[in-house]
């Protein structure tokens, strides 16, 4: 790190007056990214029936990736046969033994972990830091606490016997594309299930590469399938008549759309959906300490998070103050290319997310609340944003109803919790909360009365293998990890 004086850079200027700048940092690592990836299915790639390939773009620089496979319904319907067939074999595989797959997994992905976290960031936008030191070794850690699940399922619930429910469907979304595969594969497997996964459409690289990690565990063929597509391609999959349970991350619009489509159906779902999270800080609170977990829970992954903190909740005394240590400590992120290891924040996922975006943050100066940006230059290609937050919002904005999905803050301000927990829960969604407070018994009381499936006190955005998450309301219902995640893909008997 050098330091320099001949030019100011107020975007660097940090409260002790200082002025430094980083040399470029960016990580160098191949991502080996195929030219094009075909659909996995019984162990195999295969094309796909539809002939059809779609164009992978890097947020980073909106330059072409990779192609990916179109599956259409004939594609999906091959895939669920081989789970069908392959759940046969695998449901009388013993625990122990699907637990060694399972830990061959994690450790192929710790070996392979610089590989998948640049893929990763080059396919998604996210600082190749965060894709290092959390999307990666998180991953991992999943298949590594189910496998030790695997050979455990009889004490799981005691006086109960626990059964694999079959072939399961599952779709993840685009935040986080290797950590939501872990979280839905590895119970599942675990479970002595067979499956068939779908990525999003615009992150698809880090799953067709995980095929690679599977063939080389040894995993048996047609345990996991693999099929690529947008929304027909999903379609398909949930609908199937052989899945016996559909598992589902992604928008509160679809996953409406996907519990109605299985009304009346004998099929169990899960659905982990959009968020629109309270982060609270009471007057006794750690300021600089609350500081530093507003800015990750709403920065982290660029926003692209459904259990981000987008609302921040501050005791009325404190506002003023919370809000000037905000402006400061936001004038030191930096924003750019995601594969520097320097970058705080990276690209939006697309030019879609990004249109999404940049609407609600018009609506939002439109209502009248007050828009603070700090000085950041954007890369010149790519889809990039600044981070932003709004003070003087209410709760009849827009930006406080709806999930944005992006580095944008929306604050509001409190006097006593009663009011705290009424704006709180004054959401459709559910799916996560923040306390910041110096009093154990506050932080007891606020999380009995918040309507949220996760509710952190004095820290965010910290998860666990062994910590159940999911949501309530319009977030959703079910749950992923821990010992209430395994259960999702079991029956009792």
């Amino acid at each position: 790190m050098a330091a320099k004086t001949s030019k100011r850079n107020p975007a660097r200027e940090l409260f002790f007056g200082n002025l430094w700048e980083y040399d470029p940092a960016p990580e160098t690592a191949a991502p080996h990214i195929e030219p094009r990836y075909r659909l996995f299915i019984n162990g195999k790639h295969t094309e796909p029936k539809t002939k059809k390939y779609f164009d992978s773009i890097s947020p980073r620089n909106a330059e072409k990736l990779s192609e990916i496979a179109l599956a259409g319904p004939v594609d999906v319907n091959a895939a669920y046969e081989a789970a069908a067939a392959a759940f046969e074999k695998w449901r009388k595989v013993p625990g122990a033994e699907r637990g060694k797959y399972l830990y061959r997994i994690a450790r192929l992905l710790q070996d392979r972990a610089r590989e998948f976290a640049v893929a990763e960031t080059l396919d998604g936008g996210k600082p190749i830091k965060e894709s290092r030191d959390f999307d990666v070794p998180m991953a991992a850690a999943h298949f590594f606490y189910h496998a030790g699940w695997a050979d455990k399922l009889d004490y799981a619930t005691p006086g109960r016997m626990l059964m694999p429910l079959g072939v399961v469907g599952q779709v993840i979304p685009w935040n986080f594309p290797l950590l939501m595969l872990a979280w839905k594969i590895a119970p599942a497997l675990a479970c002595g299930n067979t499956l068939v996964l779908k990525p999003a459409e615009t992150t698809s690289i880090t799953c067709m590469k995980f095929a690679s990690i599977l063939e080389d565990a040894g995993l048996p063929p047609g345990v996991v399938n693999f099929v690529t597509g947008a929304g027909e391609t999903g379609h398909a999959l949930v609908n199937h008549p052989l899945a016996k349970k559909i598992a589902f991350t992604g928008s509160t619009a679809v996953g409406k759309a996907i519990q109605r489509s299985l009304a009346g159906s004998s099929k169990r779902l899960t659905l982990e959906l959009g968020g629109k999270a309270a982060n609270i800080v009471f007057d006794d609170a750690a300021i600089d300490q609350a500081v530093e977990g507003i800015i990750n829970g709403i920065f982290f992954n660029q926003g692209h998070v459904c259990c981000a903190g987008s609302r921040l909740l501050v005791q009325e005394s404190i506002a003023a103050a919370v809000l000037g240590k905000l402006k400061i400590r936001m004038r030191s992120l930096r924003v750019g290319d995601p594969m520097d290891k320097n970058t705080d924040i990276g690209a939006i996922n697309s030019q879609k997310q990004l249109k999404k975006i940049t609407e609600l943050v018009e609506s939002g100066i439109a209502e009248g609340a007050e828009i603070h940006q700090p000085s950041c230059p954007l890369p010149d290609k790519g889809y990039y944003f600044p981070p932003t937050l709004f003070s003087g919002v209410t709760l009849s904005h827009r930006i406080a109803r709806e999930e944005i999905f992006g580095p944008v803050l929306s604050i509001m301000t409190f006097r006593t919790p009663e009011e705290a927990v009424e704006k709180a829960n004054n959401t459709p969604y559910g799916l996560s909360a923040g306390v910041w407070t110096d009093k154990g018994s506050l932080i007891l009381k606020m999380s009995s009365e918040l309507k949220a499936g996760v509710v952190w006190a004095n820290t965010y955005n910290k998860f666990d293998p062994a910590s159940p998450f999911g949501g309530y309301k319009e977030s959703g219902f079910g749950r992923e990890g821990g010992k209430q995640g395994l259960l999702e893909y079991a029956e009792l008997l």
